[in-house]
């Protein structure tokens, strides 16, 4: 392979991995890690080097399943703007045979096998409490890809955004136990999950129809779509002032912020209801995100 050939694969694993997000994903599994700390009062260096690492391979590990399930349906594509927000250059490896779906799958193991060989590094039982919650979580990610080509209500998207929901809970159980606390974290992220891929869904309508895929636009239309980004929002709210209680000053005020910014996304596509407002609020919720992940490591901190 020449030096073309070389920086062509490399861009094509950027794409695969959507590797511009490395760090939202390491401050939300940190978050969850922070969370225990605080609860447990105690702080780890090697426990923090293994969960990053855990975090990132796991999570790039459910973005190359994703895309190995479903490379044949992304040939369909007719649109491309939601593939250059997430692809940093632009393009869905598998479908344009940068990748071969056999390198693919080799990536998809050999991350798997990594975030294996950490969990187990972890100390008795929340190496297996680790164990458990991302092995669930890839296997909610896989019936989420399979389940929501043939549905008629979407059961794909409530079960199968449990699988983002794990995440940090996974980074919680790296070092905390099964509490309410994480129980509280899961409440409070898991309708956060089901706006998000609505708005990531509403942005690629036009993909999914010609997909077959039954997302929430699909089979319930714009008007719908909105009503239920907005509603789990609210609930959303909700759930994250039952959280707050258990949090410091830090996190409160970060929240608040967090709150502000999704309700200004929420502004924009129900004024809107335009592919560039769904864009807009995507990238919006994704600040929130980081905002919320922040705001618990700081509380830990200071």
């Amino acid at each position: 392979m020449g030096e073309r050939g070389t920086k062509e694969t490399i861009k094509a694993l950027i794409d695969l991995t959507r590797a511009h997000f490395f760090p939202v994903w390491i401050l939300l599994f940190s978050s969850g890690l922070a969370l225990a700390f605080e609860n447990y009062g105690d702080f780890s260096w090697p426990i923090t080097f293994k969960a990053v690492l855990i975090g990132v391979f796991g999570f790039e590990g459910g973005l190359v399943l994703n895309d190995f399930v479903d490379r044949k349906k992304d040939r369909l594509d007719v649109e491309g703007s939601l593939t250059a927000y997430w692809r940093p250059f632009k393009s869905r490896p598998l479908p344009s045979g940068r990748i071969s779906p056999n390198f693919a799958l080799i990536v998809f193991l050999l991350f798997s096998g990594l975030t294996g060989l950490l969990m187990f590094t972890l100390p008795y039982p929340n190496s297996f409490y680790v164990f458990i919650a991302m092995l669930s979580s890839c296997i909610l990610e896989y019936f989420y890809q399979i389940k929501r080509k043939k549905q008629n209500f979407p059961i794909a998207q409530l079960a199968g955004r449990m699988d983002f929901t794990l995440f940090p809970v996974a980074g919680y159980l790296c070092y905390g136990q099964p509490d309410m606390l994480v129980l509280l974290y899961l409440l409070f992220f898991y309708p956060w999950t089901l706006a998000h891929l609505a708005v990531n869904d509403f942005i690629d309508t036009e993909n999914d129809r010609a997909r077959g895929i039954k997302s929430i636009p699909v089979l319930y239309g714009t008007e719908i779509t909105l009503l239920w980004i907005s509603s789990f929002t609210l609930v959303h709210y909700f759930t994250a002032f039952l959280f707050l209680k258990q949090l410091g000053d830090i996190a409160f005020y970060g929240f608040l912020s967090g709150f502000l910014v999704l309700g200004f996304a929420n502004y924009k596509l129900l004024r809107k209801k335009s592919q560039k407002a769904g864009l807009l609020a995507l990238f919006l919720y994704h600040v929130s995100l980081v905002i919320y992940s922040i705001s618990i490591i700081l509380d830990f901190i200071f």
